[in-house]
């Protein structure tokens, strides 16, 4: 099914048992249900072609061990960009999917980011030149990274121009408002100056709670325990359960010829954790995303 303004609807693929044991049945589950597409993380031809047995699409698949793309071990770096490198026109010759999902990590969190941001620049130069020459496009998350140093960078709009600059014509963007949320990035002025970059769209949330923000103000809690998927003053959440103002970001991607897959990723700590739990919050997703 997809939204009201005619997008297609999806869902990235868990971490789970029941998700990430048998694409198959997970994939019959999904159309059943009445998912347009699935995210993978890795994607081999077989997949690709259990998917579209299924009469699914595949919304993106992950740059192959991401995290590690700015390893401090320069030829281990080199190593893993190589494996990009032909990882994303493997893929892309398919013509499955041309969105190559990732997250600047940095290798050592406590370099200078501007230190980190020149070596994202080494680290994806080459991938992203793949990404051109192959007709794809990189999509990059803003998730924030981890205490203490949130270092990951494309996050914000100050890296976010200058990747798109200095990286060239396949780069690309994830949107994903939660992480901008729990910035306090406004969601959708960020939206609408960078829509003609977002190549895919995770359909999570952020909910805050202004209570805690009293209480415990941007510190982490003495006492308190922080919250499953998120800290002592927000977590995140499926679509329509934070204050993510979804029918402006649909309004505005569908002003700005957007086509892709809008995809749930669900990480809200009501949910996870059990098969019924998930294919619930799953399921609830859909139903909302429809209205938009």
């Amino acid at each position: 099914m997809t939204t009201r303004s005619g997008f297609p609807i999806g869902f990235r693929r868990g971490w789970s048992d029941w998700q990430k044991n048998d694409l198959k049945t997970l994939a019959a589950w999904a159309k059943q249900s009445g998912f347009d597409a699935v995210d993978l993380t890795r994607a081999t031809a077989d997949d690709i072609k259990t998917l579209a047995s299924a009469g699914l699409r595949l919304g993106s698949v992950d740059l192959i061990d991401f995290g590690n793309l700015m390893h401090n071990d320069a030829g281990k770096r080199k190593e893993l960009i190589a494996q990009n490198v032909a990882y994303v026109k493997e893929i892309a010759a398919t013509g499955a999917t041309k969105n190559f999902f990732t997250v600047v990590i940095p290798g050592d969190p406590a370099k200078k980011r501007s230190e980190n941001y020149d070596l994202m620049l080494e680290a994806y130069g080459p991938i992203a030149e793949a990404c051109k020459n192959a007709g794809a496009s990189l999509a990059v998350e803003g998730w924030p990274g981890g205490a203490p140093y949130f270092a990951s960078l494309v996050c914000t709009p100050e890296t976010v121009r200058s990747f798109l600059k200095d990286i060239g014509p396949a780069a690309g963007l994830n949107y994903d408002p939660s992480h901008l949320i729990r910035l306090g990035v406004d969601h959708v002025r960020f939206l609408k100056e960078f829509v003609p970059h977002v190549k895919h769209v995770h359909a999570k949330d952020t909910d805050v709670d202004a209570d805690a923000l009293y209480e415990f103000g941007t510190q982490p809690a003495t006492f308190a325990k922080p919250h499953g998927f998120g800290e002592w003053t927000w977590r995140y959440t499926i679509p329509g359960q934070g204050v993510a103002r979804w029918s402006e970001i649909t309004s505005i991607l569908k002003n700005s010829g957007y086509t892709g897959v809008v995809s749930v990723e669900l990480e809200d700590e009501h949910f996870n954790g059990s098969e019924a739990g998930e294919k619930a919050a799953l399921v609830h997703s859909l139903n909302y995303l429809k209205g938009m």
